[in-house]
């Protein structure tokens, strides 16, 4: 399987650059895996494509401003750095701009000396690890010095930093938002849990390395970054007893699949676990646990495309996605939601 299966040309002007006013107001594709058949709506009517005993799997994580820009102790040359993964007390993986300048040793200041940090090691990729020392809360500082990491595609500054966050947002560590989430207002929520359909929650802390592009021809030989994740005890009995009963488990987002994939066991019964998965699921890939999964496009050539062809079929997607562009759905992070389901189920 070549990774240029994957590929689709996408005008320009659909890539999405900010967020619509109304969360729910983005369109909605829907994608029946089984014939291919296609329907166009809004997402505020996703309700008629879901039923009573159904279950909806939301990740629940939360972007950190994880941005970062500050000067180099000595030199006062600039310097860019995002946090990818918390190591430890005070220490992350991070990505710095230019990593040249950022040897072990180097010590950059933030805000006017309110946060500093000094790179202790260069680790896989030339990333590198920084140990930050402050006083108050890092949280705090972050909020008040980081900037949301919005992904390079996107041109336009963000007016507001929580329309790159979902409304349920709540456990910190992201360093990207779960998108497919987005599209949801706490009014829809409501609406669909007043029909009868459950919404468990998951989290898993998206990384980078979710977007990192294919770099390699043969798919299987690709490596996924880790990312860690969280199942909890009652949320695995919600799915399990939910699919005992016979209804349909429906991933909110490719990063909520992976858990769920990730923490099953060979018979279909999700596990209450906590760990790092490193899984890619690509076309060929026997799903244990999901059903129907809500997404928005993904970038050509990507793992996330590659995901969504596991569930749908190639054939499918790739027609679904020269549609999608035909009708000039709006693309990626802040774009528009296909929803794929088997309606046979």
């Amino acid at each position: 399987m070549k990774t240029s299966d994957f590929y689709y040309d996408l005008p320009e002007e659909l890539i999405a650059q900010d967020p619509l006013a109304d969360r729910s107001a983005s369109r909605l594709l829907h994608l029946d895996r089984e014939t291919g058949e296609i329907e166009h709506t809004d997402f505020k009517h996703i309700t008629r494509y879901l039923k009573p005993g159904d279950c909806l799997v939301i990740n629940d994580t939360k972007v950190i401003p994880a941005r970062l820009y500050g000067s180099k102790v000595g030199t006062d040359a600039g310097i860019e750095i995002l946090l990818l993964k918390r190591k430890g007390d005070n220490v992350w993986e991070t990505l710095v701009k230019p990593g040249k300048k950022a040897k072990p040793g180097t010590v950059i200041r933030f805000g006017d000396g309110l946060l500093t940090g000094e790179v202790i090691d260069v680790v896989e990729e030339g990333n590198r690890l920084i140990k930050f020392s402050y006083e108050g809360i890092f949280e705090e500082i972050l909020d008040k010095l980081g900037e949301m990491p919005l992904p390079p595609y996107i041109t336009h500054k963000l007016q507001d930093k929580n329309r790159y966050q979902t409304v349920y947002a709540k456990n910190e560590g992201s360093a990207a938002a779960p998108t497919a989430g987005l599209h949801f207002t706490e009014e829809l929520l409501e609406e669909i849990r007043q029909m009868g359909v459950g919404i468990a929650h998951v989290t898993l802390h998206v990384g980078l390395g979710t977007f990192r592009p294919v770099k390699v021809d043969d798919v299987e030989k690709h490596h996924m970054h880790s990312e860690f994740y969280v199942v909890e005890e009652d949320q695995a009995k919600l799915i399990n007893d939910t699919k005992k009963n016979g209804g349909r488990i429906i991933s909110v987002g490719t990063t909520s699949c992976r858990t769920l994939e990730s923490a099953a066991d060979e018979n279909g019964n999700l596990q209450a676990k906590s760990g790092w998965t490193e899984i890619f699921i690509y076309p060929g890939y026997e799903f244990k646990i999901i059903d129907g999964l809500i997404t928005n496009f993904h970038l050509p050539e990507s793992t996330l495309l590659m995901l969504v062809s596991a569930l749908a079929g190639k054939e499918h997607i790739m027609k679904a996605y020269e549609e999608a562009v035909r009708e000039k759905y709006r693309f990626f992070s802040f774009g528009d939601a296909m929803f794929i389901t088997d309606n046979q189920k």
